[in-house]
């Protein structure tokens, strides 16, 4: 018996031992916007509910494109007192990168301008170079925004002066763009619009638009969609709601440590579960094929 109770206290150490093995703690810098923010939203308790620590940290303004993050850095490097480098509430990039060595440093363009990929260059290109000076260690890679919901009233930018015309659209225009643009910078893709489309166009499981006057079931929606304020009924195609933040943060992780989100566990309360355990499963398909093609 105490040879039994021995073998199985050594199991039970080894397993320990190759789980602790296997959690890691990585650290994550995001230059982006709102949309960053919807990604970044559970990122963090999802990382922990797949066992590992995610230290994050975002330089975010709204309706940030590329240019204006570079614009800020420029204005740096020509005065590093100058007011017009402290983009982010007072604090210019190099500054609010700190001292801490950053394991990924993620870029993305403002929603409205990624289906154009004349809107990302020299910008991608000289904030990677600048970031990869700073920070030689980090792995830069590209986030992939996602397409409006398909009730939108507008879509992003296709050409200086043309519009998308519908989602479908306004995702293969991004789509490309970032691909190219990853190709150029020699960087990843993490494909968040891709995991988004993928949902958006399941006959199952994807958010379909109220043929009536009533508003629409949004049981199943990424995006935020109406929204009751107190005063008045709202209406945002754009952003992400709880579902969207949710399948973005899991496509980070999937992303990130290179595992599948399904043994996840941590589900947000306004997320219905068989709807997360669908999200989970699209989040690795999507991070998969795209590494597949690559």
């Amino acid at each position: 018996m105490k040879q039994f109770l021995k073998s199985v206290f050594v199991i039970v150490l080894l397993l320990c031992v190759v789980s602790a093995c296997q959690a890691r703690t990585l650290r994550v810098f995001a230059i982006g916007n709102s949309f960053s923010g919807n990604a970044a939203k559970y990122l963090v308790p999802i990382a922990k509910s797949g066992g590992h620590e995610l230290i994050l940290k975002r330089a975010e303004i709204g309706g940030c494109p590329l240019e204006k993050h570079w614009n800020g850095v420029a204005a740096t490097l020509a005065d590093a007192n100058n007011e017009k480098g402290k983009i982010y509430n007072g604090k210019s990039l190099k500054e609010l990168m700190g001292e801490t060595k950053w394991d990924v440093i993620t870029m993305q363009q403002y929603s409205l301008l990624s289906p154009n990929v004349e809107t990302y260059q020299p910008y991608a290109t000289k904030l990677r170079d600048y970031v990869k000076a700073l920070q030689p260690q980090s792995e830069i890679v590209l986030h992939q925004t996602w397409a409006y919901r398909v009730d939108s009233k507008d879509w992003g930018y296709i050409t200086r002066n043309q519009r998308a015309t519908n989602q479908k659209q306004m995702w293969e225009k991004s789509r490309a763009a970032y691909h190219q643009v990853a190709k150029e910078l020699d960087v990843k893709v993490i494909p968040v619009g891709d995991a988004f489309y993928a949902v958006d166009t399941d006959p199952k499981w994807g958010f379909k638009a109220s043929e009536s006057s009533d508003l629409p079931d949004q049981t199943h929606s990424l995006h935020v969609g109406y929204d009751s304020k107190p005063d008045k009924l709202t209406f945002d195609s754009h952003h992400a709601g709880p579902a969207g933040c949710y399948l973005a943060g899991l496509v980070w992780y999937a992303f990130l440590f290179n595992e599948s989100p399904e043994k996840i566990t941590f589900t947000p309360p306004d997320v219905p579960a068989d709807f997360a355990a669908y999200l989970r499963k699209v989040a690795w398909q999507v991070v998969q094929t795209v590494q597949a093609e690559h």
